[in-house]
């Protein structure tokens, strides 16, 4: 059974037995009075100590599908986000994630949204959730409620490792300087 998390739940993954990879699902869907297409991007930063990529390729997205060490794969991008369920998912293989990597952050961040006037106010039924990709049972999910008027890039959560262990926490935090804020702050 999964746990619905909060905005700062964690979930300890280490915990579940031989757990050594797992699925990254982000989903949402537009609403009714949202203009124009969305094009919403799911994206990862691993994460050394200093809260940096160690290299730009470890900023996994829709042009670099692959982290270096095979740790994270980015499965394709979703142009549209229509249909049910997941519309970007990652695959982390905890097992090949590099010693220098202490987390793995997981943003979206909608494309073009300054020249389109979008932003997550525009949103609704935003949600990241992590599964088993062994058995796609479902282990957390993180429903984000709160109300994104102005934002264009959305931190849904990250997976981190404490004292040896992988775990994962849902943190909701909002950026108006979508994908390229991102990547200035963390690359």
């Amino acid at each position: 059974m999964a746990v619905e998390l909060r905005k700062g739940g964690r979930v300890n993954l280490t915990k579940i037995p031989q757990l050594q990879q797992v699925g990254v699902g982000l989903g949402w869907d537009v609403n009714e009075y949202g203009g124009a297409q969305f094009d919403l991007d799911a994206s990862a930063f691993l994460l050394n100590l200093k809260g940096k990529t160690p290299e730009d390729e470890f900023f996994v997205f829709y042009n670099n599908l692959y982290s270096p060490d095979g740790s994270v794969e980015h499965t394709g991008d979703n142009r549209t986000g229509a249909g049910d369920g997941d519309d970007e998912t990652l695959i982390v293989d905890l097992t090949k994630t590099r010693s220098d990597i202490s987390e793995i952050l997981f943003v979206v961040t909608i494309h073009e949204a300054e020249h389109r006037k979008q932003n997550f106010g525009q949103i609704r039924n935003a949600y990241i959730r992590i599964f088993n990709t062994e058995n796609n049972q479902e282990i957390a999910k993180y429903n984000l409620e709160e109300e994104f008027s102005y934002e264009t890039g959305i931190e849904f959560g990250r997976i981190y490792q404490n004292d040896n262990e992988w775990r994962f926490v849902a943190t909701g935090r909002g950026s108006g300087n979508g994908l390229q804020g991102f990547v200035d702050k963390y690359i």
